[in-house]
């Protein structure tokens, strides 16, 4: 079982920045990939970023392309999302998640952290 915590929401003007962080603990960690999601209210969750937990390979939605980068330390079990240039169309609730499998699933999934930006 992994369990995941997610940490680094809040408040923010417009133009600020935010570093949302996830740590995982429970079991022996090295999957196939991590990412993180959000869902503002009223929607649906969309896909934010990943990364590949070997190679580090990142993508990115086209709505946080070179705002917000995704990183992750191995050694720590520890994922972050940095998160700059915010625009109040990022105010969501921001969800961890990891997957497993060579399908593309995601099989785990953090608490949820609430981002609001502020216009």
């Amino acid at each position: 079982q992994v369990q995941l915590v997610e940490s680094g929401g809040g408040l923010v003007q417009a133009g600020g920045s935010l570093r949302l962080s996830c740590a995982a603990s429970g079991r022996a960690f090295r999957p196939p990939r991590v990412g993180w999601f959000r869902q503002a209210p009223g929607k649906e969750r969309e896909f934010v970023a990943r990364i590949t937990w070997s190679g580090g390979f990142t993508y990115y939605a086209d709505s946080v392309q070179g705002r917000f980068t995704i990183s992750r330390d191995t050694a720590k079990n520890t994922w972050y999302l940095q998160m700059n240039s915010l625009k109040p169309e990022d105010t969501a609730v921001y969800y961890c998640a990891v997957g497993f499998g060579s399908s593309g699933t995601w099989d785990y999934w953090g608490q949820g952290t609430q981002v609001t930006v502020s216009s």
